[in-house]
């Protein structure tokens, strides 16, 4: 049993503010940290935390950056085999992260722009965890090659998804923004919606997972929830109880931002 990720390695800057700022509004932020990210690289942490023998594909830069994203992965168990370095600059990311838990981010793609999805999937695959920071094609290259496997989309950012695509996935978990630009599809549908909770939309039904309120930033929650909602689904669980698990493990990571 594992999960393969296919996703985007960034090095990001963190700034927190009071709050976003308005068009052509200078703010005085509250303070910077910078961390490993992209949404691969986190929903890779954190299916490797939550237990699951965990790989990922990706491109890293000949840089700074990208060694210290093979370190954190090497930290974290996460089979980096997967992983090309190209020359050049790793993929980075700045986000404005506000009281409340709400952020904003810019994404520079960098070296996650040669990712083309091929590989050979290992034969005990039983998860495959796509997002949207590389290109569809290889998204589309690896779902194609799914076999029994299950492939969850996690559909950000927000962007036009090819129907080729659209078919082979299983679950799609979008936020509320990403949810409005999906329009009709196949396969169950996780709206995840912060301080709210969720919303599971399967076969015409409706099921929703409130949360208790928490104090703290949101940003990276949303890759821990999928990274552990892979990780359970891996292990066996029903899809409702891997949606607790993976609200549970996204709150513990909010309140430790806080």
């Amino acid at each position: 049993m594992s999960v393969l990720v296919l996703g985007a390695l960034h090095w990001d800057t963190v700034v927190r503010a009071p709050r976003l700022p308005e068009l052509d509004e200078t703010l005085n932020g509250r303070d910077v940290v910078y961390r490993f990210g992209g949404k691969g690289g986190n929903q890779a942490l954190a299916a490797a935390r939550a237990g699951a023998e965990t790989a990922i594909w990706g491109r890293v830069g000949d840089d700074a950056a990208g060694n210290a994203m093979l370190a954190e992965l090497d930290r974290a168990g996460v089979d980096r085999a997967g992983i090309r370095r190209i020359p050049g600059a790793s993929g980075m990311s700045v986000a404005i992260s506000v009281d409340g838990g709400e952020y904003g981010a810019v994404v520079v793609t960098g070296a996650n722009a040669a990712n083309d999805g091929e590989g050979e999937v290992p034969s005990d695959t039983r998860i495959i965890l796509l997002q949207n920071e590389v290109p569809e094609t290889a998204n589309l290259t690896l779902a194609r090659r799914k076999g029994e496997a299950t492939v969850i989309l996690n559909a950000a950012p927000s962007r036009p998804v090819d129907p080729a695509l659209a078919s082979l996935v299983d679950i799609w978990v979008v936020n509320r923004v990403e949810a409005a630009g999906l329009g009709k599809v196949a396969g169950s549908v996780i709206e995840t919606r912060g301080a709210e909770g969720c919303l599971l939309w399967r076969e015409g039904s409706r099921m929703a997972f409130p949360v208790a309120p928490l104090a703290g930033e949101g940003h990276g929650a949303g890759d821990v929830f999928c990274g552990t909602l892979a990780a359970r689904m891996d292990a066996g669980d029903s899809l409702e109880s891997a949606i607790e698990a993976a609200q549970r493990s996204a709150g513990r990571h909010v309140s430790r931002s806080g």
